[in-house]
């Protein structure tokens, strides 16, 4: 926090513009980059730390306390175009944020290729693709030390309010990484 370019807001932000933040008291801040430290109260006040409304008005933080936690390759979500965000429902690999992130991050990387080869400016992934991981996700999970064994009566961080440990992907991490090399492509609308 001690370089020139760097700038702690820790007196309340009111809100978050496409240029800046504006913060309590009204002054705004220039912005390329946000990096939001909330904490952890992880289910309640960071799924997700900020209000996200997406397409069609779908507020992402009410729709997955309405329905389920849950995240396309645990990166994006139906009706977030353009949105992509790390450490998604079913996106850690046995809780190690660094495979996490190499594999989101080679996710990330053959999108935005598909993209680059398209012209295109959009994508979006489509309710069938998230659908179909996460009932993938949800049998594997039920497969799993988390429901199966005496993890499954643990109080633990792991496990959502609902009861459901949606932070873990039940995969290897040769899996995962081969996944996000993989994935088909038609599983996101590319415009």
């Amino acid at each position: 926090f001690t370089k020139q370019h760097v700038h702690l807001q820790d007196s309340g932000i009111a809100r978050i513009e496409s240029d800046g933040i504006v913060a309590n008291d009204g002054t705004k801040t220039a912005i390329d980059t946000l990096v939001l430290a909330t904490g952890f109260d992880l289910w309640e006040a960071n799924f997700p730390a900020i209000e996200i409304i997406g397409r069609e008005g779908r507020n992402l933080g009410k729709w997955w306390r309405d329905t389920r936690f849950q995240a396309y390759q645990g990166v994006s979500m139906p009706l977030f175009p353009n949105f992509l965000s790390l450490a998604s429902p079913y996106a850690f690999l046995g809780l190690n944020f660094f495979n996490t992130m190499e594999y989101q991050m080679r996710h990330m990387d053959r999108l935005f290729g598909e993209m680059k080869r398209r012209g295109a400016t959009t994508f979006e992934v489509t309710e069938e693709a998230n659908t179909r991981y996460l009932d993938r996700m949800t049998e594997l999970l039920g497969d799993s030390l988390f429901k199966n064994a005496d993890c499954a009566t643990a109080r633990s961080y792991y496990y959502n309010p609902q009861g459901e440990a949606s932070l873990l992907r039940p995969t290897s991490t040769r899996k995962a990484l081969r996944e996000a090399s993989n994935f088909p492509i038609n599983d996101y609308s590319i415009a």
